[in-house]
C-alpha cells in the first residue's frame, strides 16, 4: 500500500489551554500539546511521518462557519483582556436559550452566545492554532481529492462538537465538516462517519439540512453522557436533510463487539448512501482505559476497526477529533494507523 500522508501543524503548540471544569470541579485542560506529541510518537511507530501543510483556502472554512462567529474567535481575546483584572482566558460565566434572545454587544454576552460549556477557554493563540487545524484538515482533503487512498490529518484543535457559531467541547473551528465541504468541491455526495466516543453533535447541526452529506455517528449513549441534548437515534435529519443523519448510540461501558457491529451498520448505510468520498472524525476515547469510561473498546478494536472501515473502499480523510491525554494514546493511534496501512 502506498504510504500514508500524514499531516500535522507544530505551531498549534501554542494553543495550551488552562481552564476546565468537570462535574463542578475546576481543574486544568486536557487539550493540551502533549497529545499531538504522544500521537505523533504512535505515527513513528508504525513507520509514518508527518507533513507540515500549507496555509489553505479558507473558502470550506467561510462556508461551514458565520462571519460573526469567526470575527468573535479571531478577536475574543484582545477584546477580554480590556476588563480589569480579566482572566488569562476567555471563559464563558453564561450561557443564553437562544430562541428567543438577542445578540449582544458586549465581551461577555458574545462570548456566552459563542460558547456552548467551559471546555473551550480562548487563549492568546487559539484562533491561530484552531486555523492551523483547518489547515491540517484541507491538507487531507486536497491530498485524497487529488488521487490518495487516504490521507491522516493530526489536528489540534480537535473540532467535532463545533457547530457553525458556537465553539464547545475543546473545539472551536470543525475541522471534519471543513473537509467534507472542501470534498463537495470534487463530489455530489461526501459521507461523514465519527467513531468517538461523544457525538459529532457540532457535525449534526452543521449538516443537519442537507442531502449532499450524510452524517453518521457511534458514540456512548447522550442520555448521561457528553453532550448529553444531542446524539439520539430518533434525530434523522430535518427538511431536506430528512433521512441523511444517522445516530447509533451505544449504552456505557460496550467493548469491540457492540462498537464493531455498529460500526459496520453504519458503513452499510454510507454505502447505500454511494458518497465519492468519507471522512472519518477518528475519536480514540472509546478506550477502556480512557478517564470518562464511555465505552470499553479495546486497543487492538481500533486496529480492527480500521480494516472494517478500509474495506469499504472509499477515499478517506481520517480527521483526529479525541482521546483524552493519557498512557494509551500512542498505543491507539498506532494500532488504527497500523491497522489501516497493513
Amino acid at each position: 500500500m502506498t504510504k500514508l500522508p500524514c499531516f500535522y501543524a507544530p505551531d498549534t503548540d501554542a494553543h495550551d489551554p488552562r481552564f476546565w471544569m468537570l462535574r463542578g470541579v475546576p481543574g486544568p485542560n486536557k487539550e493540551l500539546p502533549e497529545r499531538a506529541r504522544r500521537l505523533v510518537a504512535g505515527l513513528t511507530r508504525v513507520g509514518l511521518t508527518t507533513i507540515d501543510p500549507p496555509v489553505a483556502d479558507h473558502g470550506p472554512l467561510r462556508q461551514i462557519h458565520t462571519a460573526r462567529y469567526l470575527d468573535f474567535l479571531q478577536n475574543c481575546w484582545a477584546e477580554w483582556q480590556t476588563f480589569p483584572a480579566a482572566g488569562a482566558e476567555v471563559v464563558a460565566n453564561l450561557h443564553p436559550q437562544k430562541a428567543t434572545q438577542t445578540y449582544p454587544q458586549g465581551i461577555v454576552g458574545r462570548a456566552g452566545w459563542h460558547m456552548a460549556d467551559t471546555a473551550c477557554p480562548v487563549g492568546p493563540s487559539t484562533w491561530q492554532a484552531a486555523l492551523r487545524g483547518v489547515d491540517t484538515a484541507l491538507a487531507a482533503a486536497d491530498a485524497v481529492a487529488n488521487g490518495a487512498g487516504a490521507a491522516y490529518a493530526l489536528c489540534r484543535p480537535p473540532g467535532h462538537h463545533a457547530d457553525a457559531d458556537m465553539a464547545a467541547g475543546h473545539c472551536f473551528l470543525n475541522n471534519s465538516a471543513i473537509a467534507a465541504q472542501a470534498l463537495r468541491a470534487r463530489h455530489d455526495r461526501v459521507a461523514v462517519l465519527d467513531i468517538d466516543v461523544h457525538h459529532g453533535n457540532g457535525t449534526q447541526e452543521i449538516f443537519y439540512d442537507r442531502a449532499d452529506v450524510l452524517t453518521v455517528s457511534v458514540h456512548a449513549d447522550p442520555g448521561s453522557f457528553y453532550p448529553f441534548y444531542l446524539g439520539y437515534a430518533h434525530e434523522t435529519g430535518r427538511g431536506a436533510g430528512q433521512g441523511f443523519n444517522l445516530n447509533l448510540p451505544l449504552p456505557q461501558g460496550q467493548g469491540d463487539a457492540q462498537w464493531l457491529a455498529a460500526i459496520d451498520q453504519a458503513l452499510t448505510r454510507i454505502a447505500e448512501f454511494a458518497p465519492g468520498a468519507l471522512v472519518l472524525a477518528l475519536g480514540l476515547d472509546a478506550h477502556e482505559n480512557d478517564p470518562l469510561r464511555g465505552l470499553s473498546v479495546t486497543t487492538e478494536g481500533f486496529a480492527r476497526a480500521a480494516r472494517h472501515i478500509r474495506a469499504a473502499g472509499l477515499p478517506t480523510v481520517m480527521v483526529q477529533e479525541g482521546g483524552y491525554l493519557s498512557d494509551d494514546l500512542t498505543d491507539n493511534i498506532a494500532s488504527f494507523l497500523g491497522g489501516w496501512t497493513q
